[in-house]
């Protein structure tokens, strides 16, 4: 063991390998994002908590706080084996940040692709207390560049959580006799009992899990919205708000916010009621955004039929959802020139 307080070296990168089966996938055999996004999630619980109790001090287990923005650069298939890799790129006095990449293999030809990117935030908490945070191993950076852009990520993504947690009050009710192509129409939630199969040792609900049922959720009002096979596209920075214990019933809901010509964005929020010895009132636990796409039976991206808009509400968030849309292709845009630049 370390000695406490001392920064050690940066723990080895892991990698998880899973093979691709169809309860994995929807109907066209294009695996679920919500299947990839858990892989990635688990990947990083493994190697942040490992990296937390590599010094003396109480065991815990990392609980994941966020993910940022995470592209789907590829579509994987039945019979393609994920391969996960993670590694922690950054550590604060309380988090931990993971890297992780997703490689598809077609284990018959060799060929492999990368299909996403993700950095993940973790915190540790004890064994003892769940309410209580503890202290991360530092870890030794290779420049003091890498710490310094670290430290920056970690303000901004600090920043951005606390303002999405103070814009989360809306709720989605039901709309009688919607027309087609509107909010109302394709809206959806789902409605899950927490049990044991989903928690972590502390009995609070993996992230994995939690993502998983939102982009099913998010599926759902897309495939409804276009009647086309679709896949995701894209994950906005998904934000644990608030932890979701062991009896609880959560609702995911999702409901479209803007269309362009090829891609969808929906909006997905978990609520949690704590049934079971709790006298909490129902709460918001976690949101993000989410971007589909249409894609024809060859696997070709199909037009997208425009969402309607009917309230002041849905064209604020329309509007919104535009900005959103037109920042990320600016950004992808400038990458692209940078990269035909090098």
């Amino acid at each position: 063991m370390s000695e406490p307080g001392a920064a050690g070296p940066c723990p080895a990168a892991i990698q998880v390998s899973r093979i691709m089966r169809p309860d994995d996938a929807n109907i066209a055999g294009n695996v679920h994002g919500g299947t990839i996004l858990k892989m990635i999630e688990e990947a990083g619980a493994i190697i942040s908590t490992r990296h937390c109790n590599s010094q003396a001090g109480e065991p815990c287990v990392a609980a994941l706080a966020r993910v940022e923005r995470t592209d789907f650069l590829s579509p994987m298939c039945i019979g393609e084996v994920a391969n996960v890799s993670a590694e922690i790129t950054y550590t604060s006095r309380h988090s931990v940040e993971v890297q992780v990449n997703v490689m598809s293999e077609n284990i018959l030809t060799g060929a492999k692709k990368v299909t996403n990117k993700a950095t993940l935030w973790y915190v540790p908490l004890s064994l003892k207390n769940v309410n209580k945070v503890l202290e991360v191993p530092p870890i030794q950076y290779a420049r003091k560049e890498q710490e310094d852009e670290g430290k920056k990520r970690y303000e901004e993504q600090k920043l951005d959580r606390l303002e999405t947690k103070q814009r989360n009050g809306d709720v989605i009710l039901p709309v009688i006799n919607p027309e087609p192509h509107t909010v109302g129409y394709s809206q959806s939630s789902l409605i899950h009992l927490v049990g044991p199969s989903d928690c972590t040792l502390l009995g609070f609900v993996h992230g994995g899990v939690t993502m998983k049922l939102m982009d099913e959720v998010a599926g759902i009002v897309a495939a409804r919205h276009c009647k086309t096979n679709i896949v995701t596209a894209s994950v906005d920075a998904i934000n644990f708000h608030e932890k979701i214990k062991k009896g609880c019933v959560i609702t995911v809901s999702g409901r479209m916010t803007f269309t362009s010509n090829k891609s969808m964005e929906i909006e997905v929020f978990v609520d949690a009621d704590p049934f079971v010895d709790e006298p909490r009132e129902r709460y918001r636990a976690v949101s993000a955004f989410f971007t589909y796409v249409s894609l024809s039976k060859e696997g070709k991206p199909l037009p997208v039929p425009q969402l309607l808009t009917e309230t002041e509400d849905e064209k604020r968030r329309f509007e919104e959802g535009k900005g959103r849309y037109l920042q990320t292709k600016a950004k992808r845009q400038a990458q692209m020139q940078q990269s035909a630049q090098q």
